[in-house]
């Protein structure tokens, strides 16, 4: 059992310190518009990008399927109450900063984009367009009015980034990568992004549309850079690991630094695309690739590449082995043990040791 620490005076004093100083200055309004002004607003700026409301870069794309959007209308519909909506005054424009894909199925299906399906209530409504709605119940939609909690524009812009990781850390709804997006946004972000739309890198690696949506390329190529370049300090814990790396990138990333990551990152999907077949998946129809294999190959490589850059003629038909195989499986694949064994058993193979 862990000894109990008694708390002194000056304990509290430096902790009430702390909290002062940690303490973000959040300035904001609670407000309400009716849906379709709130759609209007979204509308505005989907082409000229000078709407009233908008979403920025570090929210995640419109992944919400037809399923939960009906859903959510049909919620709306049966009044239903519905979560605060987090919005950002940024030069007299609303920052979407919670609530990006209720924004996205509210324009939707007043757009006539949106069919409902699978609803469970009000199963009367499935197949129907908002076209389709009466004009009495399409005019109670449009002025049902949501619920908002508007930062002004006195809120420290880093508490914006701050808030949206405390509502979306631990959800299932959002991949820890989205998150990180959120949270590290920068030059370093627009680099792993750069690299996850490589085209020899989308060649050699499938990933599933549902998946990219999810942030799974970038995730991929982060865990690239991160093992390959520290895997000596991993503990066993991929979250706090990746995330740590990648805050100290973020704070630290040159263009010396940017190109000697981006020359190491091309020299491995070259040397991948000329001795492996199928390159990081299993098959050649393959449509997905497992985590655990793209890492052990990757970074297998890469640390064959950096003890012997001339490497050449090697032999690849061990990929096909039940060592290879047991190497990789998905048991236990965040132990520290298993990644380095998986990654130094490629490199040792490429080597011929």
């Amino acid at each position: 059992m862990k000894k109990q620490i008694k708390i002194s005076t000056e304990m509290q004093k430096k902790a009430e310190k702390q909290i002062l100083e940690k303490n973000k200055h959040y300035d904001y309004d609670t407000v309400e518009y009716p849906i379709e002004v709130i759609v209007k607003k979204y509308h505005d700026g989907i082409d000229n990008y000078d709407g009233e409301i908008y979403i920025p870069d570090y929210q995640r794309e419109y992944v919400w399927d037809t399923k939960r959007r009906s859903k959510f209308i049909e919620s709306i519909i049966l009044g239903i109450p519905i979560p605060y909506i987090f919005f950002a005054d940024v030069e007299g424009r609303y920052e979407i900063v919670d609530g990006s894909q209720r924004v996205r199925t509210l324009h939707s299906f007043l757009n006539n984009e949106l069919q409902l399906h699978d609803l469970e209530k009000l199963t009367d409504l499935n197949e129907f367009y908002f076209k389709d709605l009466s004009i009495v119940r399409q005019r109670r939609i449009k002025n049902k009015s949501l619920k908002m909690i508007a930062l002004s524009e006195k809120t420290d812009p880093e508490a914006r980034i701050d808030l949206f990781e405390r509502i979306n850390t631990g959800s299932d709804e959002l991949k820890k990568m989205e998150v990180r997006k959120g949270v590290n946004s920068g030059k370093f972000y627009d680099f792993i992004k750069e690299c996850s739309e490589n085209q020899l890198f989308k060649k050699l690696c499938p990933i599933s549309d549902k998946r990219t949506l999810r942030a799974e390329p970038q995730e991929m190529v982060l865990r690239f850079f991160a093992y390959s370049e520290n895997r000596d300090n991993y503990k066993g814990y991929v979250a706090p690991f990746i995330d740590a790396y990648m805050k100290s990138k973020t704070k630290d990333f040159t263009a010396q630094i940017k190109n000697e990551m981006q020359n190491s990152f091309i020299a491995m999907l070259k040397f991948v695309e000329k001795y492996f077949e199928n390159g990081f998946a299993k098959t050649k129809r393959a449509t997905s690739t497992p985590r655990v294999r793209f890492e052990a190959i990757s970074v297998g490589v890469h640390l064959a590449l950096l003890e012997k850059p001339t490497l050449s003629d090697v032999r690849v038909d061990w990929l096909d082995s039940d060592e290879f195989k047991a190497e990789t499986r998905s048991d236990a694949a965040n132990n520290r043990l298993k990644l380095i064994g998986r990654t130094d058993f490629v490199k040792n193979k490429l080597l011929g040791e």
